[in-house]
């Protein structure tokens, strides 16, 4: 992160938020993720870039009401009126399009603070027998660079461990076929200690060098396998040969390969220029998140929010936004696209195909990745677009002041308001035993934990799911009834028609036939209704499915928790039951006082006796007993 000198911390000084509804929406929103964020003033421009490690940690942190030291941090929080983040896959990413936004827009609050210093690269020369060596100056020469590299000191040690142990020459000469047969060459003290095979005198083969040189970039690449296999396999020959002093050297250089390897990703200069496609939509809602990739780097990202496209398929909406993308705005071609779907074969699409291959002068390559480096930058695109969608609706339902799911929930169940109060049931029990069930409360689709309750089932023997859940319905709303409490808007239950069915007639018969009561059945996300044997299907990308998916999930890990520790009070308890003169009410007092096991076993026998019904002398007696279990 960038950091500011300031020769005297003002840590004192108390530091004022801006205070925006648009922004705190934001900050609530900030993903946990590695990325890059941009603070913007009042008039739209961009007035600091910084990278971070975790969004939504550091991003907040401006906005804590404290001072961080930096002689300019007030100024800059002063002015802070929007923001806007770019999520990477990593720090190094995250590093990279930094720097380069940073160059391009030359924030008021970044200038003057910077410096020239850069990260290494580890550069592969492109000759019959290559240089391996850092720099921080990449050029397109034909080489390859990998990196940057962020842990400067550990690079170099690595570097120089891996060079020596798959014997890549420090060098400089340029050696070729000619310059080896002519002799130009002499092996020099690096030969002589091991370090490198002679290939300028012909002691070693370009093959050998190149797959040492492979090891030695696989290792560097994260793939360090099968190098340390190589230097096993090596160490076992110089022990068969009794070359145990050799063998001791390999052996500490297996070590450290395995200590010191680089986990960066391959930057090839040489690499074609991509532009990277991810699309997101919820209802009416959608947003498509471009990262621009030139020369192996993303050196930004744009987006666009879509609107009337509800009876357009994906190859249509692609269609019309590619035209508006590359051919409206005249932005260059890159060589690939990628994209979440296929390219089609509509009118829409031939001429957009040709117009983009005229203008790049070659047919641009369209591809879908299903798998590899490609696929994960399309997911990387995708998850930007999900990340900005989610920020416009939450926007969005600032505005209504009514959570878009829940509209789009009413429409769909045909509800006259919104159920901003939702209720949701589920039932757990393992064979029969320990049966419980929980109940949760969402309010304007978010969870109010402080109303969430526990039941245990008291009126219903064995496995009855219908009965469990007509028994907790019932003493929910009775109980609500008597204290004149709020009725929910909507019940939910999590289960099939059966349940549903049940819970309709304990609210019926309470009086409570306004109250609307669905079930959300597990195996198809089918949204089930009572009396009827016609569920209805939302898509996936329904935000009123995705609700109540939440709620449902919600629930049952409510209910599953309770009785898991039910469960394991149970067993505790047949624990002690047999302890000779603990029956169960002594053990229930136990477990009631003491809280666990555990904490019984570490206590003595003074604080043993304060339990009802236990002397000191019946104390020390259990304590003896508990140490033998």
């Amino acid at each position: 992160m960038t950091t500011y000198g300031n020769p005297k911390p003002r840590s004192e000084e108390k530091i004022t938020p801006p205070s925006s509804a648009t922004l705190e929406q934001k900050l609530e929103l900030l993903p946990r993720e590695p990325g890059v964020y941009i603070f913007r003033d009042d008039k739209g421009k961009i007035i600091y870039i910084g990278k971070a490690k975790v969004l939504r940690s550091r991003v907040r942190s401006y906005f804590s009401g404290r001072d961080d030291g930096r002689y300019q941090f007030p100024l800059l929080v002063a002015r802070i009126a929007d923001l806007e983040t770019i999520v990477t896959d990593n720090e190094v990413e995250a590093l990279i399009l930094e720097s380069t936004l940073i160059r391009r827009h030359r924030p008021r609050f970044n200038i003057d603070v910077r410096n020239d210093t850069t990260y290494p690269y580890l550069k592969v020369t492109r000759e019959p027998y290559p240089r391996v060596f850092l720099t921080r100056q990449p050029k397109s020469d034909g080489s390859k660079y990998y990196g940057p590299l962020t842990e400067v000191k550990q690079a170099k040690e690595t570097v120089n461990v891996l060079r020596k142990v798959t014997h890549i020459r420090t060098c400089n000469l340029n050696i070729t076929d000619e310059s080896i047969r002519e002799g130009k060459h002499k092996v020099c003290l690096e030969y002589h200690l091991g370090n490198c095979l002679g290939p300028c005198e012909g002691l070693q083969s370009e093959d050998e060098y190149k797959q040492g040189l492979q090891l030695m970039v696989d290792a560097v690449h994260g793939k360090a396998a099968p190098l340390i296999d190589t230097l096993e396999g090596r160490m076992k020959d110089y022990s068969s040969k009794l070359m145990f002093e050799e063998a001791a050297k390999t052996r500490d250089q297996m070590e450290r390969t395995r200590s010191l390897v680089i986990r960066q990703k391959v930057s090839n200069l040489d690499e074609l220029n991509r532009d990277i496609f991810g699309y997101s939509q919820e209802d009416r809602d959608a947003v498509i998140a471009v990262l621009r990739m030139r020369a192996g780097r993303i050196i930004g990202r744009t987006h666009s929010y879509l609107s009337r496209f509800e009876n357009a398929d994906r190859a249509e909406i692609w269609a019309r936004y590619l035209a508006e993308f590359y051919v409206n705005d005249s932005r260059s071609v890159p060589d690939e696209i990628i994209l979440p779907d296929e390219p089609g074969e509509s009118d829409e699409w031939m001429p957009l195909l040709t117009y983009l291959d005229d203008k790049l002068g070659k047919k641009v390559k369209w591809i879908t990745p299903q798998r590899g480096d490609k696929h994960r930058l399309q997911e990387l695109a995708t998850h930007n677009a999900e990340l900005l969608l989610k920020e416009r609706i939450q926007a969005k339902a600032a505005r209504d002041r009514t959570p878009h799911s829940l509209i789009s929930l009413a429409e769909h169940l045909k509800l006259e308001n919104p159920p901003r109060v939702i209720e949701c049931f589920d039932n757990s029990n393992l064979f029969g035993q320990h049966p419980v069930a929980a109940m949760v409360r969402f309010e304007d689709a978010r969870p109010k934990k402080s109303e969430y309750r526990h039941y245990k089932i008291k009126t219903v023997i064995g496995i009855d799911d219908f009965g469990s859940m007509q028994e907790v319905v019932g003493r929910r709303y009775r109980r609500l009834l008597k204290e004149n409490a709020d009725m929910p808007d909507l019940i939910l239950i999590d289960g099939g028609k059966g349940q549903v069915n049940a819970a309709r007639r304990i609210a019926d018969n309470l009086g409570l036939k306004q109250v609307p009561v669905i079930g959300l059945a597990k195996r198809l996300e089918e949204i089930v209704f009572p009396g009827s044997t016609d569920p209805i299907t939302l898509p996936l990308t329904s935000s009123a499915l995705k609700l109540l998916m939440q709620i449902r999930d919600e629930t049952h890990r409510f209910a599953i928790t309770y009785h898991r520790k039910l469960r394991g009070s149970a067993q505790i308890s047949s624990t002690l039951e047999s302890i000779d003169g603990i029956g169960e009410s002594a053990a229930k007092a136990l477990l009631k006082h003491f809280g666990s096991l555990k904490r019984l076993k570490e206590a003595t026998p003074e604080q043993i006796a304060q339990v009802k019904g236990f002397s000191l002398t019946r104390a020390k007696k259990l304590v003896g007993q508990l140490g033998e279990l």
